[in-house]
């Protein structure tokens, strides 16, 4: 496998080039704007919407398998390419249970693994009598289509709910089910874990890390999560179900929830590479970017293993509506000691929006919590990126 196609040009398929050069691969991109960061890298580009499977068609004829930045895809219109032979790793089969957040929660909890309790809204009668047992505040999430905080409210009582579905279904005119209404989950900490298969069923996991999220949108990652050794082989025994039961030919994000009393939750599954494993580029023997190009293309899997004592992920995020490149605050945060900054080269700021990332590697020489040092790096960076 010597060209792979890429359903999507963001920063994910942009910090696959690096990865892709290294390997001898070329990589095809599918991405709706000359702007998205995935364009620069590409040897070739086909300019259409993801949803596209046209233009998808016309992909598959510029190289030898088929892979996903994102999960926006339209499976349906997608089979009829593999039915004529086109090769997707992860195969559609795959996807298929995971794009839909209920019928995700839905294969989660008929593989026993451990999941908050949900359910769906199909409408907004009988709300009272369905949510007696979730008790609030609880968690809505859309179904399809949300990341980064879109699509996932905290709901603290019946009236917001009621008042956020009667909002929603009047502004949007689908035919199925919107929402999925859960548990609100009192965790003491958010982990994550990146697992990659290959083609002859070998699993391979990174480190598993911290993740700080602020209003739903990831702030921080460290590597590792300082949690019993216990809980590791926990969340990489639910990885290998996982992977296994779907027979993923490529790399996932897991994201999960630690409670108070040390149980773990699956939280939400990424069919793809996951900024939780941004800090992998850096810190390990073998990036997520390349393992997941290893793993399409049919080559061995390589070492996930950390090459530092840990690291701090921070992603820098827009603030304000602008066209600027930051190149002052870039250069400060640069200068910070065993920093690497990654600059997407997106075209336009808004708030919310993840513009790079950058990842400080620490060592060991420090007896204070390695949670403690790299907090205080990320505050570091965060006090030079956001206004005073």
């Amino acid at each position: 496998m010597k060209r792979v196609g890429v359903i999507g040009g963001g920063q994910l398929a942009w910090m696959m080039a690096d990865a892709a050069q290294k390997l001898g691969v070329e990589l095809v991109i599918q991405t709706p704007s000359e702007h998205d960061p995935a364009v620069s890298i590409a040897q070739e580009t086909v300019f259409a919407p993801v949803d596209d499977a046209s233009a998808t068609e016309i992909l598959a004829q510029k190289c030898d398998v088929i892979t996903f930045e994102n999960e926006f895809v339209n499976l349906q219109a997608l089979s009829l390419l593999a039915q004529q032979g086109v090769c997707f790793r992860p195969r559609l089969e795959a996807l298929a249970p995971l794009l839909d957040k209920y019928h995700q929660r839905c294969y989660l909890s008929d593989l026993g693994l451990p999941v908050p309790q949900f359910f769906a809204l199909n409408e907004v009668e009988n709300l009272k009598s369905k949510i007696e047992y979730l008790g609030f505040p609880a968690v809505l999430k859309s179904r399809r289509h949300g990341y980064d905080g879109q699509g996932t409210f905290i709901i603290p009582d019946l009236v917001t709910l009621e008042q956020k579905l009667s909002y929603e279904t009047t502004t949007k005119t689908l035919n199925q089910p919107l929402f999925l209404l859960e548990e609100f989950i009192p965790f003491e900490r958010e982990l994550a874990v990146i697992a990659a298969r290959s083609m002859e069923g070998e699993i391979v996991t990174y480190p598993v890390v911290e993740t700080q999220q602020e209003q739903q949108v990831c702030r921080r990652v460290i590597a590792p999560a300082e949690i019993m050794p216990n809980q590791v082989v926990e969340i990489q025994a639910i990885a290998h179900t996982l992977l296994n039961s779907l027979e993923v030919v490529g790399i996932f994000g897991i994201e999960l929830f630690l409670t108070a009393d040390g149980k773990i939750l699956v939280n939400e599954i990424a069919p793809r590479t996951h900024n939780s494993g941004h800090f992998s580029i850096d810190a390990c023997e073998t990036s997520q970017f390349e393992q997941h190009l290893r793993a399409v293309c049919g080559l061995p899997l390589g070492n996930p293993a950390l090459q530092c004592a840990g690291a701090v992920m921070v992603n820098l995020l827009g603030y304000e509506n602008s066209h600027s490149d930051y190149q002052s605050q870039r250069q400060q945060i640069a200068e910070i000691p065993q920093a690497h900054l990654h600059w997407y080269g997106k075209t336009e700021s808004r708030p919310g929006r993840k513009l790079g990332h950058v990842t400080v590697l620490l060592d060991n020489q420090n007896k204070e919590s390695a949670t403690a040092i790299a907090n205080g790096i990320a505050h570091t960076i965060e006090s030079i990126w956001y206004p005073k």
